[in-house]
């Protein structure tokens, strides 16, 4: 059933569709994939495509972002999470960002990390698939024309970079999985399993603050939130936006100062992972966060304190491939529904992803 509120577009006929492909993501197979598997539905559904083949990283970004978009009627993503959050980057980059958002998006997986897509193809209702059955089912998610509306998160770091995500934000184990396993790319989704194994063997202690607005405190009387803070740097008076400025952060106060009164602070300073995620899947095997929507209006933060042993920790992602984690009740892993949040690493040490990309580790708040 589709939650309150939902309410589907379709795509028209015939349609019109720029494919950006990225040859390189998963292990190389992108370019065949698309025109052995996905061609041939695309063309029996009257969509015809244009093609753009990635060379290097930034290229789908600047594409999407100085393009005149009107000759097309969909955006199609062919690859890993990664280069969907370049276009969604460059996209809220154009002075027309509003209209252009409004443009639908699909991703077809070809990468190693299919977050997105498995989350899609979870939402919908199909069956638990992978490689080329899970590229089979996008594709006619793509052929039936129907969209509907995503949820972006909006992050802030301390040296004064903004993104916005729609994917998830993570700091220590995971991070370091997806990022350490880069170099077996060449082993499809086998490399995150091999680079679980590696960083349990060395696992490792942050520490940082975490703070929260919860779900539940906002939706009740919680008191007066800060004045709104236009890109999360200086306040002005209201009513002064430009016309093409990018959404404020109106539930956050500027890094540097104390978190809303209203937050929770966590008590624990050590973690072994924060993860704020807001799909389903973490990846193709990762159902982390089962209760997720397209558009919930919700962050599912995770954290693990530290002082788990190593076979809790893996016994915790192996019943994740099954979203059957919380039901261990681990008592080192915390889930709590939120809007916003707050991570300040005590020092720079370990990797920050946002959608699977690196970032350097610092204050950061979405």
């Amino acid at each position: 059933l589709s939650p309150p509120g939902d309410s589907y577009g379709v795509l028209p006929r015939p349609c019109h569709a720029l494919v950006l492909l990225n040859p390189q993501s998963g292990s190389g197979r992108a370019l065949d994939d698309f025109q052995a598997v996905v061609q041939p539905m695309l063309a029996e559904a009257d969509i015809a495509t244009t093609v753009f083949v990635t060379e290097r990283a930034h290229h789908a970004h600047e594409k999407v972002r100085d393009e005149d978009l009107s000759q097309w009627d969909t955006l199609v993503v062919m690859s890993g999470d990664g280069l969907l959050f370049e276009v969604v980057n460059g996209l809220m980059e154009r002075p027309d960002w509003k209209e252009a958002m409004k443009k639908p998006l699909c991703i077809l997986p070809g990468g190693s990390g299919n977050a997105l897509a498995a989350s899609i193809n979870y939402y919908a209702g199909y069956d638990h698939v992978a490689k080329k059955k899970l590229l089979t089912n996008c594709t006619f998610i793509l052929c039936k024309g129907l969209y509907t509306q995503m949820d972006l998160v909006s992050l802030s770091t301390a040296s004064g970079k903004r993104f916005f995500s729609f994917l998830g934000f993570g700091w220590g184990f995971i991070s370091d999985v997806d990022i350490d396993s880069e170099k077996y790319r060449w082993l499809g989704s086998a490399r995150f399993t091999l680079g679980t194994l590696q960083c349990l063997a060395k696992l490792r202690v942050y520490q940082g603050r975490l703070s929260y607005l919860p779900l539940a405190a906002e939706q009740g009387s919680s008191p007066a939130a800060p004045a709104p803070v236009p890109n999360g740097h200086i306040p002005q008076p209201a009513g002064t936006a430009a016309p093409g400025s990018l959404p404020p952060d109106s539930l956050l106060a500027p890094l540097g100062q104390p978190v809303p009164a209203h937050w929770t602070v966590v008590p624990e300073e050590e973690f072994v992972l924060v993860y704020a995620i807001y799909q389903s899947h973490l990846g193709t095997n990762l159902l982390m966060a089962p209760a997720a929507r397209l558009h919930d209006g919700c962050i599912h933060l995770f954290y693990m304190k530290a002082g788990i042993s190593r076979v809790t920790l893996l016994k915790l992602f192996l019943a994740m491939s099954r979203g059957t984690h919380l039901d261990l009740n681990c008592p080192h892993l915390s889930y709590v529904p939120v809007r916003a949040f707050r991570l300040e690493p005590r020092v720079a040490a370990g990797v920050m992803t946002v959608d699977g990309e690196a970032l350097a580790c610092e204050p950061v708040q979405g």
